[in-house]
């Protein structure tokens, strides 16, 4: 036996092999038969060069790719393992020749329709192909672009008006979990689950996998074109999850930088011109001319905005770009970040955990983890549990943390990087989802503590629990965040109020305040919120900020006014002032406008599945289903409050890892194994998806079938 592929009846693959590099291979063979096509977008978004087939939307992404230098940083880090864990480089080597002999058997066997109507053919992937995508899907992770908000927001209302702001925002990606030790389970043994909050996309941004070799037996959701079982796995002894952290580890440094007769120069902290490194690139653009990019890094790092002449769409020197002000000098922006500087990704972690036998062994394993920066919890069968901080977060000036700073002056250099911080368990339980827990001291913003502390009111109202026991937490739809708009609605003078608005409000005071898909209170609360939203976002003490700075458009949706209210509305509505803005009276303004044109139907209705695609489905488009759940909720289904009830953030897999018998694990992801569209395991896990089930980890080989040697 070299390899073997094994499918249990939901097409999830099983991969056994006579050794590590043989698995290896056999998990990128089998991820390039499963997933041709989004492999093939992955590894275009990593280089920069995915305009070239999907024409100019895709062109503000390119760019970025491009300029941050995405690929050029993924072969210096695979360099870098080289050198120093030659096992790990050649594992991820043996995982690379197995999606490139996947790739050449599914472009001649059966190509995903997607490759025909994009006139593609799969390219070829390199050895540090899977860091780049690694690296590309997780640049944005720590939100570094809020710093162009904050800035944004300084100077046009204050410092002040900074923390109004401040929540997890839209463009910031987001998690729960949570872990019950054996004193509180039924068996005696350690639960962890939980559901990571991600885009969704189709095909999914996670594999469910197993993979067997002499030295480790593993089930978990990989990232599909990364090798091995990162953020979530169980090896039948210990398990492991993941939520974001919320670190802050990217900084953003204004540069000063010249043109000379040899290139151009950047000022540095030490008071000298030096010469930076500069290169242009042409970027291919389907249906249109191609465009060139200039490239240039400093001591500090790649420049993703701006440059010697200011902002990239030609805007002149002394443009009001909200961070010099109208005279200042033209804006260029260096982007520093863990891997540019220290030539390692942390792909030194990912044999380690696949062979872990106790959470001591994880957490050895993650002392090697770099980005992104995450919360990691652990459990093993011998009653260990671990929770900790993982990845790189530099020692610097509190500035860097906030905002942009100047490059010229030396108080903003690196010094070092933090230790990872730890913690506990509380009465036998752990809770992790993105709130001020142990990484506090690292980060600037976090979400809001709702869902965290739904998750540990929900544990605590059992004193045992089992695996099969937590899809209930999964699907709770309580929203916490609703109060400070309710409470403002029992303030309202009901004399001042027409009949329906009157009726309307004693409706939403009496709802449960759960946002189920069938509720018709909540679509009401959910329209109610919207009106809000949009008349406080529309007031003339926000005008300054509602036109958002020339930067380049990747960084758009940071800079939004609309949907930053949206997911303040709490703050903005609990603020002692909030520059004057008769809060009630809006609130009555926008409670009138709802209870004039009600919505019709349910939150369902409008809160809609909106999953990501690189092209759209070919023939009838998909009936996206109604979605229970909201921003706040433990069922984190995301709209974009006063923009958009759809929802393309949610739970992006769920899992429930058992350590008293792996079998009776749980998992779903929300479409399916496949991501080749008509496959009979596109979307045949949507349905449980949907109603919070899960399907079970099947771990016994006799029970599975096998599909092909490898």
């Amino acid at each position: 036996m070299t390899g073997e592929i094994f499918r249990d009846p939901w097409g999830i693959p099983h991969l056994r092999a006579d050794g590590v590099h043989e698995l290896a291979r056999a998990q990128g063979r089998v991820t390039a038969l499963d997933r041709a096509w989004q492999l093939e977008v992955e590894r275009h978004r990593a280089q920069g060069t995915s305009a070239s087939f999907l024409g100019p939307e895709a062109l503000p992404w390119d760019r970025f790719a491009r300029r941050a230098l995405l690929a050029d940083t993924a072969r210096r880090c695979f360099a870098g393992l080289e050198r120093a864990d030659p096992e790990t480089a050649q594992w991820v080597r043996a995982y690379v020749t197995g999606v490139n002999e996947g790739l050449e058997s599914a472009g001649t066997t059966s190509p995903a329709p997607e490759f025909e109507r994009a006139g593609l053919a799969p390219g070829r992937w390199e050895p540090w192909t899977p860091l780049a995508v690694w690296l590309a899907t997780h640049i944005l992770f720590a939100g570094f672009p809020a710093k162009l908000w904050r800035e944004h927001v300084t100077t046009h209302l204050g410092a002040d008006a900074v923390g109004l702001f401040a929540a997890d925002g839209p463009g910031t990606s987001g998690s729960n979990g949570w872990l019950v030790a054996g004193e509180r389970t039924v068996t005696g043994h350690a639960v962890i689950a939980g559901d990571p909050h991600r885009f969704i996309e189709d095909p999914g941004v996670y594999q469910q996998i197993r993979l067997s070799c002499p030295e480790f037996d593993v089930v978990g959701l990989a990232v599909p074109g990364v090798p091995g079982i990162a953020h979530f796995g169980h090896t039948g002894t210990v398990a492991w999850a993941i939520t974001n952290a919320m670190a802050d580890y990217q900084d953003l440094y204004r540069e000063r930088l010249r043109r000379t007769g040899a290139g151009v120069e950047a000022l540095g902290p030490d008071g000298t011109w030096r010469r930076a490194a500069r290169h242009t690139e042409t970027i291919e653009v389907a249906g249109e001319e191609p465009v060139e990019v200039e490239v240039i890094e400093t001591d500090r790092g790649p420049v993703v905005i701006g440059g010697p002449e200011g902002l990239d769409d030609g805007g002149p020197e002394g443009l009001d770009d909200g961070v010099s002000g109208p005279a200042g000098p033209p804006l260029a922006v260096a982007l520093r970040y863990p891997p540019r500087v220290t030539g390692d990704l942390g792909f030194a972690a990912l044999l380690p955990l696949l062979r872990s036998r106790r959470v001591a062994d994880v957490d050895r394993a993650v002392d090697r983890w770099a980005e992104p920066v995450n919360v990691i919890m652990a459990a093993d069968t011998g009653g260990g549990t671990l929770h900790r901080v993982a990845g790189r977060v530099p020692v610097r000036a509190d500035a860097n943390r906030t905002r942009l700073v100047p490059a010229w002056e030396p108080d903003h250099a690196w010094q070092g990087w933090h230790e990872p911080p730890r913690a506990g368990l509380t009465d036998g339980v752990a809770v992790m989802a993105n709130q001020r827990g142990p990484a506090a001291p690292l980060g600037v913003e976090f979400a809001p503590p709702h869902r965290a502390e739904r998750i540990a009111t929900l544990l605590g109202r059992q004193s045992r629990w089992s695996a099969a026991d937590m899809a209930t937490i999964h699907t709770d739809t309580h929203l916490a965040s609703a109060a400070p708009l309710l409470d403002h609605l029992a303030a309202l003078d009901t004399q001042a109020l027409t009949g329906p608005a009157a009726a309307l409000r004693d409706r939403l005071l009496r709802w449960n305040r759960h946002m189920d898909a069938d509720s018709a209170d909540a679509a009401a609360f959910a329209a109610l919120r919207t009106a809000l939203a949009r008349r406080l976002a529309a007031h003339p003490a926000f005008a300054a900020t509602a036109t958002p700075p020339l930067y380049p458009e990747v960084f758009r949706p940071w800079l939004a006014l609309l949907p930053r209210v949206g997911h303040a509305l709490e703050h903005l509505l609990t603020a002692e002032d909030l520059f004057g803005i008769d809060r009630p009276a809006a609130v009555r303004a926008a409670l009138e406008e709802v209870a004039a044109e009600p919505p019709a139907g349910t939150w369902g209705d409008t809160h809609r599945l909106a999953p990501w695609r690189a092209l759209p489905p070919s023939g009838t488009p998909y009936d996206e289903p109604g979605l229970s759940g909201d921003h706040d909720c433990v069922l984190c289904t995301s709209p974009v409050p006063g923009l958009t009830d759809l929802a393309a953030r949610g739970p992006a897999a769920r899992y429930v890892w058992d350590l008293a018998r792996r079998e009776d694990s749980r998992w779903v992801v929300p479409h399916g194994a496949s991501g080749v569209p008509g496959s009979p395991h596109h979307r045949d896990q949507q349905p449980l998806w949907l109603a919070g089930d899960l399907a079970p980890v099947l771990t016994d080989w006799a029970h599975l079938t096998k599909e092909t040697d490898v």
